[in-house]
């Protein structure tokens, strides 16, 4: 590595007015600044970024905690974070959890021994305990929440208001005719997977349609899979044949779905009707195309990283953090796989 040392001794000039040359500090002349930088080029000199960041309290990096990075969800999200990052200079370290609590707490603790300077999180699955939140909390890190977020951790979060997702799309299968309605939850343990099926309950009840907990299909991996949706299709079918409409809280159990019963015979939406969740691209272009819930993921990512940033910058001020809580608009998006009762 080149340092602001050898270029100087090169062209016999103190170390400082190297510094200031490069800086483009006024005290130096034109001329010197001019031959610095060539120099600097010439040598291939690169800043000391640990130095600049010893110096400035700032590491420059936030890091990013997500369940699955191959998700069409999550993957939207990191789209929309490293969009705002890089305006602003930061490194974004990407980490998945695997949706597993024991693995989120170690690399919080890689984060916090790295000295990022913010933390965002969407919560794994397996995640029950939130010490580790609240340590990132302690040690004066600034930390956003998305998605997945634990309503006790005082932080910022970033959200969709699930229930309300979840009660649209249920009354749009009650609206079309559907009259037992089942729903694939996924995990116990997610706020969102929890909001989700609290809307789904209540769509029913203020629809005067009994609610019927046989109907809900729960996995406690919580994987959220393609073959989740076919195991869970396999399974409905030998439960309840009177089924004809099914809310089910991601696209790619849906389309799991979708794809056993057509195996099995059972037309979608003739036989019965399916509502998605996250408005995947492949939910358009499948046959027949998703109905779903349409979730602003590059809307999401932007807006954590901006209000971490703004954070990050009111810490370093020292400046009180005023956390807040946005939620982001959803919308219904009505294709195929939905068709009125006659």
């Amino acid at each position: 590595m080149v340092t602001l040392k050898q270029i100087a001794e090169q062209l016999g000039i103190s170390v400082t007015t190297v510094s200031k040359a490069l800086k483009d500090y006024p005290d130096v002349s034109k001329k010197t600044r001019k031959l610095v930088r060539e120099t600097a080029s010439l040598l291939n000199y690169k800043p000391n970024s640990f130095a600049v960041n010893l110096r400035t309290k700032e590491s420059k990096t936030i890091g990013l905690i997500i369940p699955v990075i191959v998700h069409h969800f999550f993957s939207s999200v990191i789209k929309g974070i490293i969009s705002q990052a890089e305006k602003k200079g930061y490194l974004v370290i990407i980490l998945q959890s695997d949706e597993s609590y024991e693995l989120e707490k170690k690399q919080i603790d890689l984060l916090l021994s790295k000295r990022v300077d913010g933390i965002l999180i969407s919560l794994a699955n397996g995640t029950g305990d939130f010490k580790h939140l609240t340590e990132i909390i302690e040690q004066e890190t600034p930390l956003v929440m998305f998605d997945k977020i634990a309503k006790v951790v005082k932080c910022s979060k970033v959200i969709i208001d699930d229930r309300k997702a979840a009660y649209t799309a249920t009354k749009h299968l009650i609206d079309i005719g559907c009259k037992r309605i089942a729903h694939f939850r996924g995990a116990l343990l997610p706020q969102n997977s929890i909001d989700r099926f609290l809307g789904y309950k209540k769509a029913l009840l203020d629809n005067n349609l009994e609610y019927d907990p046989s109907l809900v299909y729960v996995n406690e991996c919580g994987d959220m899979s393609f073959e989740e949706g076919k195991e869970n299709a396999r399974q409905l079918l030998k439960d309840h044949k009177d089924v004809d409409g099914i809310f089910i809280n991601t696209d790619l159990v849906a389309i799991g779905a979708m794809t056993e019963f057509a195996k099995l015979g059972v037309k979608v939406p003739e036989d019965i009707s399916i509502v998605g969740f996250s408005n995947w691209f492949m939910s358009s272009v499948i046959s027949p195309s998703l109905t779903t819930i349409n979730q602003p993921g590059f809307e999401m990512g932007k807006k954590s990283f901006k209000i971490l940033y703004k954070e990050i910058k009111d810490r370093k001020m020292n400046k009180s953090i005023s956390y807040k809580e946005v939620v982001l608009d959803t919308d219904l998006v009505i294709r195929e796989s939905t068709k009125r009762k006659l």
